[in-house]
């Protein structure tokens, strides 16, 4: 299949590169956040424990995860305005699904500075059904962007 020559012209597989690569960092992240939060949500607020966690949770959201998160969407967004994907169904569908994982990432920081002043759910039970969110979508933008379903 041969790609239409865009904007980006001898840019573009190097945008591509980079826009994959941010998407590993952002998506490790995202996978080990809720861990986190998993193994927090065991601390008592205020402990040394609690402080560690947070300090560790603090430094993977502003280090990796949403650094990561706004470099996928920039080199994301110059591939598909590049390509002309807006109107293409599989595009939609992936970017659709990408925009839900950024409102969970958003919800992640939101949960984490809540649980840095000392909220703790009654029960980790939807902390570990969140675990599973990233991994989910992940498999679902795969799909799309390599199988192409429609």
């Amino acid at each position: 299949m041969t790609t239409m020559m865009g904007f980006l012209g001898n840019a573009y597989p190097w945008v591509k590169a980079a826009h994959l690569i941010f998407v590993i960092f952002w998506m490790a992240g995202l996978f080990m956040l809720p861990r986190f939060f998993i193994y927090h949500h065991a601390a008592a607020p205020g402990s040394a424990e609690d402080r560690a966690w947070i300090e560790r949770e603090r430094r993977l959201r502003s280090i990796i995860i949403t650094p990561a998160m706004i470099l996928v969407w920039l080199f994301g967004l110059m591939l598909a305005f590049d390509q002309a994907l807006w109107s293409v169904h599989w595009f939609q569908a992936k970017f659709a699904t990408v925009f839900l994982l950024s409102g969970f990432h958003g919800w992640a920081v939101g949960y984490g500075r809540r649980m840095a002043a000392g909220y703790r759910a009654p029960s980790d039970k939807a902390l570990r059904f969140m675990n599973e969110i990233p991994g989910i979508a992940t498999a679902v933008i795969v799909i799309l962007v390599i199988v192409r379903p429609f």
